[in-house]
């Protein structure tokens, strides 16, 4: 594995550090997403996972019914204009609710913006939903970088074999430079714990293999 932080480009963190990620079953999020789905078929159903995203105080659920509300009071207060003789109140609050909608509207397409990183066995699931898009990374974390992607309070840069993935956009800028140690730290521990898992299985499957050759010749004896 060949990591890199610099740790001098991004802010001071403050003295109570979040813990950013969280243990969860891969197999039920996962299952069938490329080398993840393909790794907890193979009983590594149990990684990490890292969610970061915006920090909304309402969700669109709570918005759509605030908006018809407000068109319910002013609907009200126009017609009451208009029974009065003035149709003009009627139009400019059409066109205040217009307005007020549009600006709704591109709220809720952006409140579930998030960015998902998945850590199972040695590899690393990125997924990145801004509005309707929504990208997919594969990353080895064997040979995963993490390293800013700029100067002072850049986004943290994650580059393995050719792909180069950008996340930390809605994280504070002081916060980013405790993501990534806690992310590269994660990193080296499971891919150290894996590949001590992988020489030992080898090491069992060569004595059962030297066991059995030696079997028949004992046998014959």
């Amino acid at each position: 594995m060949s990591s890199t932080f610099v740790s001098s480009h991004w802010p001071t963190a403050p003295r109570q550090v979040p813990v950013f990620g969280r243990r969860v079953m891969a197999v039920g999020a996962w299952a069938g997403a490329g080398t993840v789905g393909a790794a907890a078929e193979a009983g590594e159903g149990w990684g990490i996972e890292w969610l970061l995203k915006r920090n909304c105080s309402i969700t669109p659920q709570q918005l759509a019914s605030v908006y018809a509300s407000l068109c319910g009071v002013s609907c009200l207060i126009a017609g009451f204009f208009f029974w009065q003789g003035a149709p003009f109140v009627a139009a400019f609050a059409g066109v205040e609710l217009l307005a007020v909608g549009a600006a709704m509207l591109v709220f809720a397409r952006h409140a579930g913006d998030r960015e998902t990183l998945t850590l199972v066995g040695r590899s690393l699931h990125v997924e990145r939903c801004i509005g309707n898009r929504v990208e997919h990374a594969e990353l080895p974390a064997d040979w995963l970088t993490v390293e800013p992607a700029a100067g002072q309070g850049s986004l943290v840069q994650l580059c393995g074999r050719g792909t180069r993935v950008e996340v930390g956009r809605f994280l504070r800028p002081e916060l980013r430079g405790a993501f990534a140690r806690e992310l590269r730290q994660t990193l080296r521990q499971t891919v150290t714990q894996t590949g001590t898992q992988t020489v030992t299985q080898t090491s069992a499957y060569s004595l059962h293999q030297a066991a059995a050759g030696q079997g028949p010749e004992n046998d014959s004896n």
